[in-house]
This record gives structure tokens, sequence and C-alpha cells, in this order.
């Protein structure tokens, strides 16, 4: 089987003779109001954050379009909802909500924030956008924490709102010349990673930040109920024939979010599990005021259980089983053919965390594959390549 073959493979779900790949009445599900730009027969779709996500159809290469991802540009139309917070008590909301401080966040900054449910569990992950002192954009994953912000927000001079905003992603090593190209002149002399800004395309003010599902070099523009969708796709389109841009579906970014170590909320990780088991204490500061879930957290263990393993034979996929001399130790979340590596690679949560100076890291340990058999894994920190981020910070022109 080669790399194309088992790319397919396990974005279609063909493992153990079942397939992930069903019918849906689409009401109550948002299509994309870019869907008229791309919809092709035999698209298949995902559902994410209740709308749909154009994967690809069968005629589609995703080791084509992630090459192009790499070296050069790429487009995805993303199904993340963006939650508009503002008012006075914003910032109040937000500290009581987030595991990290949000106060010192600048204007047209951006951060990854988390928040807990009481018991500590992870509630939802994204990207918190500061657009004005009392004006927030809260881009979330796969889930609904409007309603969330809402239940804390009793007795706070606070607005919740969904601004309809749908994301475009330009990723690659040349998405800054691209924003350059689509926004001339408009680029601040420092517009650094994970910054802000809002930017003219073609007659049309968006907000743009830099950052993406990638870790490549990015930019996300994110529309509005105000904005002409099919002006500013042919706006993008025009541009970017200088380029060779290209949209692609969700498979290729797939591909290259799992080699970066970025998690999924729902498919990696969710309400069972702590920041600290997901590996994410970073962004857990407990000198912070109360916030919810920070009694709990102050509790519970701090050793980490998600952890990235390697294996240059075994057909991956999710819900696999991890052994240690035949014990069964874990199992396998998001996972792919990586094609830097040419390797097996994925997120595997363990049962329990080590302490006491142990580690599962650098342990090989046996996967029992998609395939039934059982192969030699190695378990590594994540991401699986560029450890220090330097490809999209702009630091870095290596491919891995």
């Amino acid at each position: 089987m080669d790399a194309k073959e088992l790319i397919h493979m396990v974005y279609r779900g063909a493992h153990a003779g079942n397939s992930s790949t069903v019918s849906i009445f689409r009401r109550g599900v948002e299509q994309s109001p870019y869907a008229d730009k791309w919809m092709a027969e035999g698209m298949m779709y995902s559902v994410y954050a209740g709308r749909l996500s154009a994967v690809g159809t069968d005629t589609d290469d995703p080791l084509e379009s992630y090459w192009k991802l790499r070296k050069n540009l790429m487009l995805y139309d993303i199904p993340e909802r963006p939650i508009e917070i503002s008012g006075r008590d914003a910032v109040h909301l937000l500290e009581k909500t987030f595991t990290r401080r949000i106060s010192n966040l600048p204007v047209w900054r951006a951060c990854y924030g988390i928040i807990c449910a009481p018991h500590g569990g992870l509630v939802m992950d994204g990207v918190l956008i500061r657009l004005a002192e009392d004006r927030f954009w809260y881009v979330e994953a796969n889930g609904d924490t409007a309603k969330w912000f809402l239940a804390l927000s009793d007795g706070m001079e606070v607005t919740i709102r969904d601004p309809k905003s749908r994301v475009l992603q330009v990723q690659g090593p040349n998405a800054l010349k691209f924003l350059e190209a689509a926004a001339p002149g408009q680029i601040p002399e420092r517009f650094r990673y994970f910054d802000a800004g809002m930017f003219d395309f073609g007659g049309q003010n968006v907000l743009v930040s830099r950052t993406g599902w990638t870790n490549e070099m990015g930019i996300e523009i994110y529309g509005n109920e105000n904005l002409d969708h099919s002006a500013l796709w042919d706006h993008l389109f025009s541009v970017g024939e200088a380029f060779n841009l290209e949209r692609s579906g969700s498979a290729s970014l797939g591909l290259r979010r799992v080699e970066a170590g970025i998690l999924d909320y729902q498919s990696d990780i969710d309400l069972t599990m702590t920041p600290f088991d997901a590996g994410l204490g970073t962004f857990v500061d407990l000198t912070k005021d109360n916030f919810v879930g920070k009694a709990a957290l102050e509790k519970a263990s701090k050793a980490c259980r998600l952890f990235g393993y390697v294996s240059k034979e075994a057909k991956v996929n999710a819900g696999l089983t991890i052994l240690e001399s035949g014990q069964p130790v874990g199992i396998t979340k998001s996972s792919c053919w990586s094609p830097t590596l040419e390797s097996g690679v994925g997120y595997v949560v363990f049962d329990q965390g080590l302490s006491n100076g142990e580690t599962w890291v650098g342990k090989t340990l046996t996967i029992e594959d998609a395939a039934g058999d059982e192969h030699d894994c190695e378990i590594v920190t994540l991401p699986f390549f560029d450890k220090e981020k330097k490809i999209p910070r702009g630091l870095s022109p290596e491919l891995g």
C-alpha cells in the first residue's frame, strides 16, 4: 500500500472493514457561504462546529495538496465558529472562564486559550483575539461555547453573539507575500505570529490573524454577516493567480495539523481530560484569581498522558491499542501517514501518566494496527518535527 492509499484509508475510516462515511440530512447544519465556488459531485463532508466541512472527493489527491501547502500556498474553507464577547465586563467574564490571564492580552493580538469545567475537564480550546479593550472574538473548535459564556455571564454587562463569520485559511511559506499582494501596503512593519489586524481586500474590510491549523506560515481571513463572500473569494483568487493558489479539502490540512501536534477538540481531547493530561499545562496559570476549574486543577495530577507515536510499518488510525509487554496501556487518537517523515504518526492517550521522573517518551511499545497486525512504535514529544515552531514564525526555510 503506497502513501496515497494510506492517506485515503485514514480519512475514509476504512479500517477493519468499516466505513465512517454516511449520508446526512442537512437541516440545522450550515453550509459554507463559499460552497458554490468549490462544490463538486461526490464531495465528502464532515460536520464540525455545526457546519459542513469539505473533506474532498475520491478524485482528490491529498498528498499533492499537502506538498503544495508545504512548498507554496493552499487555501482552506474552514468551519471554525468565532464568538464575539463584548461589553464593560468582557474581560471579567473571560478571566473567570479561561485558565490563563486575559487582561494583559494587547489589542490586535491573539492567544491560544482553554476553558475548563468545575471538575477540571476541558470544555473547549481555541484562539482568542482582542479587537478592542472591551471586545474579543473566540474562535472555538468543535463545540458550542457561546452557551457556556452565557451561563457564566449572569449579572455581568456583556454581550455574547455570533458574528456569522466563516474562516478562510491561506497557509504555506508564501502566505505573507500573498497577503501583501491582496492588501498592498497594509501589512504592519511587525506582523508577528499571533498578531491580528483589519485589512482591505478589494474594497471590503476583513479581520486577518497570522495563525492557522497547519504550523506553516499562514493567515486566517474572517468574514462577517455584512461581507460579500463571492466578491472576497474572487478577489483572493484573482490575486492568487500569480501564486498558483488553489483550494483544498480538509484531508491535506489534517495531515499537516497532526504532524504539527495540533489537537482537535472531541477527537483528541475532551471533557474527561484535564489540561495536564493533554500536555497543555503551560496554558494554565494557577497564580491568577479564581477561574472555573482552578480548585480541581490545583489538586489534579500534573503528569501528561498524551504524546505522539511513530511507526514505520503500521497502518495507523484512531482507536488502536498501544501495548506494553502485551498489556494495553493506551489508545490512539488522530493519526495519519506523514509524508514528511514517511511514517505512520499520531497521538496516543495513555491510561495513566508517569511520575517520579519516569516518562513515556523514548519507550518502544507495540501498536495493534488497523490491519490487526502488531508493530513497534516509538513514543515521542509533540510536534513530530519543527519542535521550536520556527516554520510558522518564518524563522526556518526548512520543510521539516
